[in-house]
């Protein structure tokens, strides 16, 4: 009889096993962040083939699904892979190699930390990341010391925002500029009469072009050392704001050998090589590359006094900043865009330059849509204007990390009541229910959660101002969540295959020493990654 019923409990249990779905790995023992549309918090889930198939309760899973490997996750938080909405990932990567400016605290120490880094250097001597605004003389610098230093090299120095640059007289005399020379959309800054070797805007453009090209294999240690570092903070899917052929076709090469583990939504340079060959083409789709995306810029940046305004500046009544191309032009675009099936993305601060193509949008999209183009920035918007994006269905791509690292400044450029309308996170959101969150990088740090910090509480890391600021345009916590993950992916066009953690959609996520959504504002910005994966695979 015993036999018997061995017998029987060994039937039994092959043929559950047999009724067992197979999976490659169960995740169990976490906090998992769903984002799902019932706002799941599950403890397990399991991963085939590099996408979710289950999420719920570890002993649930555990009976349905018979898996290859089982990682415990040991009660810490999980949340979709995090998504910069706009970042420079190629750009940041780039500058890695070039003299570090960030944070520098005056021109004095601009010019030390250039001349240590040019030390043994033949050819161009480049660098990024000054800022006047941080300096005790607040002005732009002029280029006496570069000339002295640096008389038969030239030197192109990018303010932080990449609005604006210096550069010696060397590059001026390569690029023909001097003081009668005249750029549309962009400005050569004088003094008595004679350029400071200051640029703005195009006047940038003019030059920067004169700079050798990077060789492909340049590139290429370009996205990988980019990748290694955003990797680290958490970040699975990047949308670069401007990328050329040459880039994309590196990036998909990279992807196709394994090499190049991020994903990417790509910004498409306005350029005629671009445009000639993706109009042609259409619109390029992988699983880790999305072509369909065009980048416009309406003006230039506020901190270096280029974004469009209605107004003049409150500290400079002469200068309404610069508007990059006429309307007509930007009308042209966006009908091509239509036309092509491409989304398009522009560059507007301004509230001149905002109002400008918010109203080139409604003019050839003609009212609600699911188009999803896109205003990048929205950093400053008339009272009047806000409906605008509801009425034409205008994504705003914003970066909470402008308004904490600007507020310092702002109200001296735009005043009192005109600030109100600036960096209106909350406000703009309220329009069509959502909004798409990222960084700048590397005009603002790659950390996502420093965005969120950012958006959540309006303070910088050291706790000023002690109210915040602007606080009624603060994110909560789960709007903050959404617009670096799921609604990023849906600015994208990718809301079907990431930004929440669901069945289909690609296992990418990441796990955190702490819980974003329920530790003390002034801990946000310190919680730490503790692993990164993509399609299951751990990454970092």
């Amino acid at each position: 009889m015993q036999k018997l019923l061995a017998v029987l409990l060994l039937i039994s249990l092959l043929s559950s096993c047999k009724h067992k779905k197979s999976g490659d790995t169960i995740f169990f023992n976490g906090i998992i962040y769903t984002l799902n549309k019932d706002s799941l918090v599950a403890d397990a889930m399991v991963v085939t083939d590099g996408k979710i198939v289950a999420t719920g309760k570890q002993e649930d899973l555990q009976k349905i699904y018979d898996v290859k490997a089982s990682i415990d996750l040991q009660g810490k938080p999980v949340y979709p892979g995090f998504i910069d909405a706009h970042c420079h990932f190629y750009g940041y990567g780039s500058t890695l190699t070039e003299a570090q400016l960030t944070g520098t605290k005056s021109w004095q120490e601009v010019v030390e930390t250039v001349q240590q880094y040019a030390t043994g250097r033949s050819g161009w001597i480049i660098g990024r990341g000054w800022d006047q605004n941080d300096w005790q003389q607040k002005s732009f610098p002029s280029k006496e010391k570069l000339d002295e230093l640096f008389p038969d090299q030239p030197v192109f120095l990018q303010r932080i925002d990449g609005h604006a640059c210096i550069v010696n007289q060397q590059v001026l005399d390569l690029a023909h500029i001097d003081a009668s020379t005249i750029i549309p959309g962009g400005q050569v800054i004088l003094s008595e009469g004679q350029p400071t070797g200051v640029l703005l805007d195009n006047a940038m453009d003019s030059v920067s072009k004169l700079i050798p090209v990077p060789s492909n294999e340049a590139i290429e240690a370009a996205l990988l050392q980019a990748q290694v570092n955003c990797f680290k903070v958490g970040l699975t899917t990047v949308a670069d704001a401007g990328l050329t052929r040459n880039v994309v076709e590196i990036i998909d090469t990279l992807q196709q050998r394994g090499k190049l583990m991020m994903r990417v939504y790509a910004m498409l340079t306005d350029n005629d090589e671009n445009k000639n060959y993706y109009f042609k083409h259409g619109p390029y789709k992988t699983d880790r590359l999305n072509v369909r995306a065009f980048k416009f810029y309406a003006d230039g940046a506020l901190g270096s006094r280029g974004a469009l305004l209605l107004k003049p500046y409150t500290d400079d009544s002469h200068s309404f900043g610069i508007q990059l191309n006429p309307v007509a032009y930007f009308e042209e675009q966006a009908k091509l865009c239509l036309q092509h099936g491409f989304q398009m993305c522009t560059h507007a601060i301004g509230d001149s330059a905002n109002r400008m193509m918010l109203h080139v949008y409604g003019k050839v999209l003609g009212g609600a849509n699911d188009k999803r183009w896109r205003i990048e920035h929205c950093q400053v918007v008339a009272p009047d204007d806000f409906e605008l994006f509801q009425r034409y269905t205008i994504i705003p791509s914003v970066q909470p990390t402008h308004a904490t690292s600007d507020m310092y400044w702002a109200t001296d450029r735009l005043g009192v009541f005109r600030i109100r309308g600036a960096y209106a996170y909350h406000d703009l959101m309220m329009e069509n229910g959502w909004i798409a969150a990222g960084s700048d990088f590397p005009i603002e740090d790659i950390n996502p959660l420093f965005g969120f910090y950012a958006a959540v509480v309006r303070k910088d890391q050291k706790g000023f101002p002690e109210d915040g600021f602007q606080v009624k345009n603060a994110l909560t916590r789960s709007e903050a969540l959404y617009a670096m993950t799921i609604w990023a992916a849906a600015a994208n066009f990718e809301e079907d295959e990431k930004g929440s953690l669901e069945p289909g959609k690609f296992a990418d996520f990441v796990v955190l020493d702490d819980d974003i959504l329920k530790i003390p504002d002034e801990q946000l910005f310190k919680v730490i990654v503790l692993s990164t994966w993509i399609g299951g695979e751990k990454v970092y």
